[in-house]
């Protein structure tokens, strides 16, 4: 039997009860250390383990980001959590754009959006997100990773300055916030699944951190960010015309 004692106490039954209406079969699954949370729900889905969950993680070891990027938090620093479920949109383009709106519009009006999968503060990197999918037998199962700062990390010669949800929260902790934001996040998540990105444009444009920016992407288009289309696509205005960026090819950084 585990003696672990959990560092925060955390609202597991007050999330399920909001959540479970509206996603029938929905557990929690709190654990004090995992290598990545993302990883697990992955090896299970390749598994055939395909229920909806909630794990979170109270201290990553070899957590995940986008191209491959790994990270470990310390104890209370950061809020890191999957979540997993059955799914088929018949579109996913945008699909990170809108866990971010997601995250943004319960954290507050401080909070913006960087894409593809960022969360920003005053030009200062909040949290990131990583989305990935299994198929097995005509089946798709997505993970939805979410990291977020509770408190500034400890400098690790980071690419992008770090921000705090404490900033703008006074007293947060990691269980507080999670309480606030997964209920809406998975009613999100489903509405996407129905509606796509088209509906969510407008907001998402209306958090963008980089529109209005002159940009450059990695791949060597610079120009005048114009925010996403409908597919959550990025537009770059250059001297030769209108790019559209699509986020499983590039990175963008304001210059």
């Amino acid at each position: 039997m585990s003696d672990w004692t959990p560092v925060h106490r955390w609202p597991a039954e007050a999330i399920w009860e909001a959540v479970v209406g509206q996603l029938p079969g929905f557990s929690i699954e709190i654990l004090p250390e995992i290598d990545s949370s993302n990883t697990e729900l992955m090896r299970r889905a390749r598994a055939g383990r395909h229920e909806p969950i909630l794990l979170v993680a109270e201290r990553q070891t070899a957590g995940r980001g986008r191209q491959g990027r790994t990270w470990a938090g310390e104890l209370g620093d950061a809020l890191t959590f999957s979540i997993g479920l059955p799914y088929q949109p018949s579109n996913w383009s945008g699909l990170s754009l809108a866990v971010g709106l997601s995250l943004a519009e319960s954290l507050g009006p401080e909070v913006q959006l960087k894409w593809p999968n960022d969360l920003w503060c005053h030009q200062r990197k909040l949290g990131g997100i990583l989305v990935e999918a299994a198929s097995q037998g005509g089946q798709s199962y997505v993970v939805v990773g979410v990291g977020l700062n509770i408190r500034l990390p400890v400098e690790r010669n980071l690419r992008t300055p770090a921000a705090s949800i404490d900033e703008f929260w006074e007293g947060v902790n990691a269980p507080a916030a999670l309480e606030r934001i997964t209920q809406p996040l998975i009613a999100s998540l489903l509405k996407f699944e129905t509606d796509g990105f088209a509906q969510l444009q407008a907001r998402f444009n209306a958090r963008d951190a980089i529109k209005g920016l002159e940009v450059t992407s990695s791949d060597g288009h610079q120009g005048k960010c114009e925010g996403v289309d409908s597919d959550g696509v990025l537009q770059i205005q250059t001297p030769q015309g209108l790019v559209k960026i699509n986020s499983a090819e590039v990175s963008v950084r304001p210059v």
